[in-house]
């Protein structure tokens, strides 16, 4: 069995881009990545088949929705998550506690956890960093994180302060209850808010329990961009070089090639493929909406620089015509569209770092960003 491990290969002499590799049980992961969001043990409308043939190196889990449906125990039983959902990649699995925290009125907080209603009939639960590490062990995850508050912007600075020590706290319960043998890493998450001082404290926190990667949470929470750089550029500097860094929940692919010039290695969102349900692709010179009648006769491909299965076989017009009729393939052929897309993205980003050439690459995309072929 292979134990986690990080190895930092090649920096960025322009920026603080840096080109690694993850071991897990599971398999090696190419750093920067993008893993996209499997959060029931599944990535909506593609199969596990076609997430490998497009790049995809490993996926995300939801620790709060398996915990409630069909439930950790059973998973356990039937051979873990890989086994459950037929996916032989290395999995990330959250602690849950953005779904929890994101209940409102359905939760309530102490230091003990989150006592919580469930979304689907009300029922009434208990996570705690204890049980949060238990379900993620029992699910089988390669990498697993720490239970913490997800804090909302905006929020005062009592609140902040009040709400990253306590997720310090619970860091601390959460390697505590961590059993060993497994070969699967934990992670720290950053806090902090919006305050680069708590955030640094947050850092000196999670450093002094020490653990085997640092996340960066509580971004992409409704802050603008700029602010959420200046939060990268004031916490990813203090966290070790030899351990990877993940930004969690981030974002469009602006937020991740600004993500990776800033030294991030890992990045997740929902947003290529629940864009693609809702009809929104993502391409080389940016998003379009294929629902726009303007592509009710148009031949193009999604994007004519995409080698993609959807955009060597289908046609704009296909796409919308699929779209507007509600057919499930529209979901299908849009979400492998999109996740290739950041896939590839991520690759190029990588190819870049390794050729020393990854300050042209961040200037031709914003280059072709800047003109529409449609």
């Amino acid at each position: 069995m292979t134990i986690f491990t990080f190895d930092l290969l090649q920096e960025d002499a322009t920026s603080r881009a840096r080109r690694g590799r993850l071991h897990t049980p599971h398999g090696a992961v190419e750093t920067p990545v993008f893993m996209p969001v499997g959060t029931q043990g599944t990535v909506k409308a593609i199969l596990p088949e076609a997430l490998g043939e497009i790049g995809a190196q490993i996926i995300l889990a939801n620790t709060y929705h398996l915990f409630l449906r069909p439930g950790h125990e059973l998973v356990r039983r039937l051979g873990g998550l890989h086994s459950f959902m037929n996916w032989n990649g290395p999995i990330l699995t959250d602690s849950g506690g953005f779904q929890v925290f994101s209940l409102g009125d359905l939760r309530r907080i102490s230091e003990e956890g989150v006592r919580f209603q469930s979304h689907l009939d009300g029922s009434a639960h208990v996570l705690t960093p204890e049980s949060s590490i238990a379900v993620q062990e029992a699910l089988g995850a390669d990498v697993i994180m720490a239970f913490d508050e997800c804090i909302p912007y905006p929020s005062s600075r009592e609140y902040v302060a009040a709400s990253t020590d306590r997720s310090s706290r619970w860091a601390r319960r959460c390697k505590e209850a961590r059993r060993t043998g497994d070969g699967a890493a934990l992670f720290g998450i950053v806090q902090g808010g919006m305050y680069p001082d708590l955030r640094a404290r947050s850092v000196e926190d999670l450093l002094e329990i020490g653990f085997d990667g640092y996340a960066v949470g509580g971004l992409s929470v409704g802050e603008e961009a700029n602010l959420m750089y200046e939060m990268m550029e004031c916490t990813l500097p203090l966290l070790p070089e030899n351990r990877p860094r993940y930004v969690m929940g981030v974002g469009t692919p602006e937020n991740l090639i600004e993500g990776v010039s800033r030294g991030v290695d890992m990045f997740d969102c929902v947003m290529p493929t629940r864009n693609a349900r809702n009809g929104v692709l993502f391409t080389s010179f940016g998003r379009i909406s294929i629902k726009q009648a303007r592509y009710s006769d148009d031949p193009l491909p999604a994007d004519p620089d995409c080698g993609c299965y959807v955009c060597r076989n289908y046609s704009r017009a296909y796409l919308r015509h699929l779209y507007q009729s509600r057919e499930i393939l529209a979901s299908v052929l849009n979400t492998h569209h999109n996740l290739h897309y950041y896939l590839k993205l991520m690759e190029g980003a990588r190819c870049a770092i390794e050729e020393g050439i990854f300050h042209e690459f961040k200037r031709d995309f914003y280059a072709k960003r800047a003109h529409d072929p449609g």
